[in-house]
């Protein structure tokens, strides 16, 4: 089996992937906006901000996902939405979204909450959710930039350069 076919097979998987943890912390980062907004039971200012951050986060990385992920599966391997420059900087944007939100949110909890012995924070469960889900997200986005990178040099070494397609036509 070739580089190749893995790429074509596993590009579905991981804009999957991408999407169906970023639904999910668009559902926690939601909601807990809409708590905060409603109630303004936030801790501080700074945990209302993080977490809308992480809404946006999440809500860039499900429709970029799908996005290019139906532009990989349905467009040919030539076109200039499915070619290695175009998902390496997607990638390193979203990288950078995700390392953000993540740290932030992280630092917020102070590395994560117990919630049998928390004060000054009224969603525990779902603020430890939305740290694990942030850093799903960031793992994820790291090993496809990674993989992506790699195909990148490939392509720049055979001659196609960056603009070259993720797979071999």
């Amino acid at each position: 089996m070739t580089f190749d076919s893995h790429i074509r097979r596993g590009h579905p998987i991981i804009c999957s992937l991408l999407a169906l943890f970023g639904i999910v912390e668009l559902a926690i980062s939601a909601w807990l906006t809409a708590r905060f907004n409603r109630f303004q039971d936030y801790s501080d200012i700074s945990e209302r901000d993080r977490v809308r951050f992480t809404l946006f986060a999440s809500t860039w990385t499900v429709s970029t996902s799908i996005f290019l992920g139906l532009m990989f599966t349905l467009h040919s391997a030539s076109s200039a939405l499915t070619n290695t420059l175009v998902h390496i900087i997607w990638l390193f944007l979203t990288w950078v979204i995700w390392t953000a939100a993540a740290a932030a949110v992280t630092e917020m909890l102070g590395g994560g909450l117990n919630c049998n012995d928390v004060t000054g924070f009224n969603y525990c469960g779902q603020l430890n959710a939305l740290e694990a889900f942030a850093w799903l997200e960031w793992v994820l986005t790291t090993l496809a930039l990674i993989v992506v990178l790699v195909r990148g040099i490939l392509s720049a070494r055979r001659g196609d350069g960056y603009r070259g397609s993720l797979v071999s036509v």
